[in-house]
């Protein structure tokens, strides 16, 4: 379960890196004025991606790989890929621009700073942090990624006597 609790980790330090972040939400039938809020944070999908652009500002966090090694005459390792894709709704597209890139480098900065998570989860700068503003001509949604590398504790076998 070392994978889904990275993922639960990384919902909490999102949350506290940007929910101080308020930001425009779309007008629904309905609705008489502009609502505000900080972006909801989800694990691997939306609930309803027919409603993804009613969604908006959201962060979805992904996991895309996962590699255990065993290098000859070492401890195994673990590593696991996430992909972070950021959502913000703007009617105006440069604040809406500059929404997106203040969402992702608030996450970007914590994480660099904290470096692990959950005390056991810890960013591979070898690997690298890398960011993506989607060029598309979404207006007024803009979207972008963010993909992270992440150590993860290695599983300790019941029969290591024998390897």
């Amino acid at each position: 379960m070392n994978r889904i609790t990275l993922l639960e980790q990384f919902k909490i330090v999102t949350k506290e890196a940007t929910g101080d972040i308020i930001m425009p939400v779309r007008l629904q039938k309905g609705d008489s004025e502009q609502g505000y809020r900080a972006a909801d944070v989800y694990l691997m999908r939306l609930k309803d991606s027919s409603a993804a652009q009613k969604k908006a500002p959201y962060i979805i966090h992904q996991l895309i790989t996962g590699k255990d090694i065993q290098p000859s005459g070492e401890n195994v390792s673990a590593t696991a890929v996430v992909r972070s894709i950021f959502c913000v709704y703007n009617d105006d597209e440069e604040e809406g621009s500059l929404m997106l890139v203040n969402l992702m480098e608030r996450l970007r900065i914590h994480l660099l700073k904290q470096v692990v998570i959950g005390n056991q989860f810890q960013l591979d700068l070898t690997v690298g942090l890398e960011t993506l503003i989607y060029p598309d001509d979404t207006a007024p949604y803009y979207a972008g990624e963010m993909v992270s590398t992440w150590k993860l504790p290695a599983v300790t076998r019941e029969v290591s006597q024998w390897l």
